[in-house]
């Protein structure tokens, strides 16, 4: 390639997002100082827009606007023009998506946001195309007409910008109302639990007709539900609906059937045609619940997709160091020679492509039956494409097949007279030639930052996993990422974790100049991964640095008046708004899970005022959940669990103990959401023991692995059975 013909402060960045955009002819400043004394100094409207970089539309926007000598030349002349990743800040980007969403009705990315050099928001949307269409305005008309108010009518605008920042700043405020008290969990349960069947989708699965995102937060609410519902139709219904949607995807286009996976979502009914770019994120949060629907159904099923997910990030998103990347881009080119990239081009086929690859007759079929033949059936591919024209309004897939298993294997077999066994053979033989000729293709573009949340979130997935289905390597390789943490993600000095780090040169970890540090998701994330990579290998370590970040946590980030945790820290000046995140959606927002995370700290620790911070967390969403918890569906599982009382669950034992390993993989087959599990391996001195003194009091029986059951440290008779253990871990 040509040298670049401009170059931006982005340059200097550490960020992938913000590198994408260096080289436009844009001055892009990053969010900082620099920008805000700039726009004060010339009395400019600030231009934020706030992306990540697997976004499909920012390279839209980015290729159309961006990239335009002549739409850059009005953004220079005009305005002071900020960038920002959203995935490294996300606090800048939830102040002003609230804005956005408060204004418009809508949100999403790209976010394009004007402020005055005080950086109050004044007007604002998504994604602008370049030039004025038959349904709405261009970028360049929408930054002439800001240009030329705020020469005209500034003092309106400043005005205006003030009582919005006024209004926003009243309706985001969640606090507890007087002295309310947690929520009645069955009321929450049973509402949510009403609003999501009545959403659900009784043929596909999913919450929704399109488009359909995994939502992960409902699928582990179900199992919550089913857990305390059993023996009710009710609970039957929700496992029921739970399982089906799980399945609906794992067949699906959203699931990459060659690569290995789960796209980010699909834009249709049927799973089938996703939105190809790869989060993290979601990877994490899939593992563990497929890992959940196994230990539920005992259906080898969903033990093979939480498998298959995490093949796909040891291989592909994983740092050689032991960090998790963040994502993998929808966008790549179709072959080496193409000058454009198209949205899901490294992942889709065309028919006469799959019977070039896939010849070979297949013995025992019909005469003239190819391998080709039986998977085109299988996972329904058309000579002329099967993706509906309403789904690709760009004609990017024309022609193209996004594979989706439309057969179950048994119809499959009967088709062509094969054993069902013999299938799987043949279609994972398809599937492996694939994947060869796949890795042929420029890959997508990958983003390398690694962020402590996701990490956290990944960890949680390995580590549930490989607990779920007894593979060791999976603890391992979570231990590993965590440690990755603690070194790179973690300041030993001040005991506080930072946001982010990246893939340097020649494969290195590298930290910006001045670090960005940990929001309220980083720690909540963190600290549940340590506790899951506590139960599953029962190394005291991850839950002496997971209490330790939940004392930081409180200090930073608890709000002692109206009660719950603010997601940012206070002090930053450039913040307008310190907000609570009050919704479960592609993760689960940070106070949902932290209620969990506080109820499992004080069983760890004895210290029982985090079991109070709990409640007035519930408190403080108390109407939210009360209206529509279906909002936070996170949220009103923790009330159940709240309400119930964690288990305590003490194995007596030596850790290399048979007798001992019997019933640590009883305990971690079960699916028991109000439990925790730790060991006294009677070593006194040992952490554990220093924080709960009333595991001295517990021993074996008989000499033999004896496990006892206990609430707020007070412990049922012992029982030296696996028998007797699984059913008192039965609710």
């Amino acid at each position: 390639p040509s040298a670049p013909r401009h170059t931006n402060r982005l340059i200097n960045e550490k960020s992938p997002y913000l590198l994408q955009h260096a080289h436009n002819p844009v001055d892009w400043y990053p969010w900082g100082q620099e920008a805000f004394e700039k726009a004060k100094r010339e009395n400019k409207v600030i231009f934020l827009s706030v992306g990540y970089s697997t976004c499909h539309w920012c390279h839209v926007m980015e290729e159309e606007s961006f990239k335009s000598k002549d739409i850059g030349e009005i953004m220079n002349k005009h305005f002071v023009c900020i960038k920002v990743d959203r995935e490294e800040r996300p606090d800048v980007d939830k102040v002003y998506m609230t804005f956005v969403q408060a204004t418009s009705g809508g949100g999403g990315w790209p976010m394009s946001v004007w402020l005055t050099p005080d950086l109050k928001p004044f007007a604002g949307g998504t994604y602008f195309p370049p030039e004025d269409g038959f349904h709405r305005v261009g970028f360049r008309t929408v930054l002439l007409r800001i240009a030329e108010q705020w020469e005209e009518n500034k003092d309106a605008l400043l005005e205006s910008s003030h009582r919005i920042l006024e209004a926003l700043r009243q309706t985001s405020e969640i606090h507890v109302q007087g002295q309310e008290s947690p929520p009645p969990s069955k009321e929450v349960m049973d509402t949510c639990f009403q609003q999501l069947s009545r959403s659900y989708d009784e043929d596909y699965g999913g919450f929704s007709q399109s488009p359909k995102f995994p939502t992960p937060v409902n699928l582990n609410f179900l199992f919550t539900y089913w857990a305390l519902h059993r023996t009710t139709p009710e609970g039957a219904r929700a496992l029921q609906m739970a399982l089906h949607t799980l399945k609906m995807m794992a067949h699906g286009g959203i699931h990459d059937h060659i690569g290995q996976g789960f796209h980010r979502y699909s834009t249709d009914q049927h799973w089938h045609v996703p939105h190809f770019e790869k989060m993290l994120y979601d990877q994490g949060q899939l593992a563990a619940v497929y890992s959940r629907a196994f230990q539920i159904s005992g259906d080898e099923f969903f033990a093979s997709v939480a498998r298959d997910i995490l093949l796909y990030v040891s291989r592909d998103l994983s740092d050689q160091v032991g960090g998790f990347y963040s994502a993998e881009d929808a966008d790549s080119y179709p072959t080496t020679t193409s000058g454009e990239k198209r949205e899901g081009a490294f992942c889709v086929w065309e028919a006469e492509e799959l019977q070039a690859l896939l010849p070979d007759p297949v013995e025992g079929a019909r005469e003239g039956i190819t391998l080709g033949d039986v998977f085109m059936h299988h996972y329904g591919v058309k000579e002329t494409g099967n993706v509906d024209p309403m789904q690709d309004p760009h004609q990017e897939l024309k022609g193209k097949n996004v594979l989706i298993a439309q057969c179950s294997p048994e119809l499959t077999a009967a088709k062509f007279g094969l054993e069902p066994g013999r299938l799987d053979a043949l279609l994972q033989e398809c599937r492996h030639r694939l994947a060869t000729a796949r890795a042929q293709r420029p890959r997508p573009h990958l983003d390398t930052k690694m962020l402590a949340a996701w990490n956290g979130l990944m960890i949680s997935g390995f580590a549930q996993a490989g607990a779920a289905l007894a593979e060791q390597g999976y603890v391992h390789r979570a231990a590993q990422a965590a440690a990755f943490l603690k070194t790179h993600l973690f300041d030993p000095t001040s005991g506080r974790l930072l946001r982010s780090c990246y893939r340097g040169k020649d494969n290195s970890v590298e930290q910006s100049a001045v670090p960005i540090q940990g929001f309220l998701e980083d720690y909540v994330f963190v600290i549940q991964a340590l506790f899951d990579l506590y139960e599953a290998s029962l190394e005291q370590s991850w839950l002496e640095w997971a209490l330790h970040l939940q004392h930081m946590q409180d200090k930073l980030f608890w709000d002692p008046k109206g009660f719950a945790y603010f997601s940012n820290e206070a002090g930053d000046p450039s913040l307008l708004l310190r907000l609570k995140g009050d919704q479960d959606g592609a993760e689960p927002t940070a106070n949902s899970v932290t209620v969990t995370n506080l109820l499992r700290a004080a069983c760890y620790s004895g210290h029982m005022d985090w079991v109070e911070k709990a409640g007035q967390i519930l408190a403080a969403f108390s109407e939210r959940l009360q209206k529509i918890p279906i909002a936070l569906p996170e949220m009103a599982r923790a009330t159940a669990i709240f309400h119930h009382t964690l288990k305590q669950v003490v194995i007596c034992g030596d850790p290399q103990g048979e007798d001992t390993k019997e019933m640590l993989h009883c305990v971690r087959s079960v699916f028991s959401p109000n439990k925790v599990l730790m060991l006294a391996d009677g070593d006194s001195a040992g952490f554990l023991y220093r924080q709960l003194p009333f595991l001295a009091s517990l021993e074996r029986k008989d000499g033999k692995a004896t496990a006892y059951l206990c609430s707020n440290f007070t412990c049922s008779l012992p029982v030296t059975s696996v028998q007797e253990l699984r059913g008192m871990l039965s609710p």
